[in-house]
């Protein structure tokens, strides 16, 4: 038997999907700047400049053991 009261359940349904929305918008809004030209072109010299020194450290590395 269910004593909750139905409109405070609708209520709570409604929050729940304005949330949810919200943060589906959020994420929307993130993915979109994320792939936006100037930061995405940032993000590849970022990666490659981190790559390049990656590299360059395990050398390093390997030289110094063998």
């Amino acid at each position: 038997m269910d004593r909750t009261d139905p409109t405070a359940r609708h209520t709570g349904d409604l929050r729940l999907q304005r949330s949810v929305a919200d943060t589906l918008r959020v994420i929307a809004a993130a993915c979109a700047e994320r792939e936006a030209p100037p930061v995405k072109a940032a993000r590849q010299e970022l990666a490659a400049i981190y790559g390049a020194t990656r590299l360059s450290r395990r050398r390093d590395r390997l030289r110094a053991t063998g």
